[in-house]
């Protein structure tokens, strides 16, 4: 009891991070999904609270992430815009842009603006490890699964 109230503030919301991550994350690789608003909501309170903070971008990556991953399509858009905003030179700023587009291709079908994120992706960060991803993802746009098994078949049948 007398460590916490000697801890800072910011110290305090990052134990509560922890044990949030432990409660929604369980060992067994399920997620509470009845938590992940309230992770998410942590996160981002963490960066508002601490904007210039090196953890600050880490923790909205993680909030766009799990966002991504539990369909909250409009949550990860969010963090990944306030990353690629307010944090253009973290490490990860051109993978929340990718995955900005992977957001909007997969989970939403808007694929006018999964296209318009991958071009300026390709433009921004050209030898980035995911503009192989992007170049793969502007090929394939709004191809069917139908459409998609024939261009592998066709392409196996050239190597043949």
């Amino acid at each position: 009891m007398l460590f916490n109230a000697c801890q800072s503030p910011r110290q305090d919301t990052i134990e509560n991070i922890k044990i949030t991550e432990q409660d929604v994350f369980s060992e067994n690789g399920m997620i509470d999904r009845n938590r992940v608003d309230e992770l998410i909501e942590i996160y981002v309170a963490f960066a508002d609270e601490f904007p210039k903070d090196t953890l600050a971008p880490a923790y909205l990556f993680k909030a766009g992430d799990i966002a991504m991953n539990t369909n909250r399509s409009r949550q990860a858009i969010r963090a990944y815009d306030r990353i690629i905003t307010d944090y253009p030179d973290y490490r990860k700023t051109p993978e929340a842009l990718f995955l900005k587009g992977y957001v909007y291709e997969n989970n939403l079908g808007r694929l006018d603006k999964a296209k318009e994120i991958y071009e300026a992706f390709l433009v921004l960060y050209p030898d980035n490890e995911f503009a192989d991803d992007a170049e793969v993802s502007l090929k394939f746009l709004g191809k069917s699964p139908e459409e998609l098994i024939e261009i592998f078949q066709q392409g196996e049948a050239k190597e043949e």
